[in-house]
């Protein structure tokens, strides 16, 4: 089985920056996407970027210009870069990785809190 093991999560200012990473371990062939998912307290998971082993990337509206999400295929780790912090990205944030296609195998972190406050 997959683990995710995540890090980079914690408590800045508005305006400031975090960089979340996510690393895959285990027996894996083929990885499809890795991502990043967000949970607010009373709001419905949503998902934030994710890239796929291809390139290609999708942003959440709300994150367009201050998130940047990137991957090391060889080491199956994401990352994301947040700037530009704002109180509203405040949420517990989820990796999620899927296998093989879009419709293969996932897996999910167990989040890591992100604080955005003055």
């Amino acid at each position: 089985q997959v683990q995710l093991v995540e890090s980079g999560g914690g408590s800045v200012q508005p305006g400031g920056s975090l960089r979340l990473s996510c690393a895959a371990s285990g027996i894996i062939f083929s990885i499809y996407a890795m991502g990043w998912y967000r949970q607010a307290p009373g709001k419905q998971r949503e998902l934030v970027a994710v890239v796929t082993s291809a390139g290609s990337t999708n942003y959440a509206e709300s994150v367009k210009g201050r998130f940047t999400i990137s991957r090391d295929n060889g080491k199956n780790t994401v990352y994301l870069q947040m700037n530009s912090l704002k109180p509203e990205d405040t949420a517990v944030y989820y990796c999620n990785v899927v296998l093989y296609s879009a419709y293969g195998p996932e897996y999910w972190g167990q989040g890591t809190q992100v604080t955005v406050s003055s």
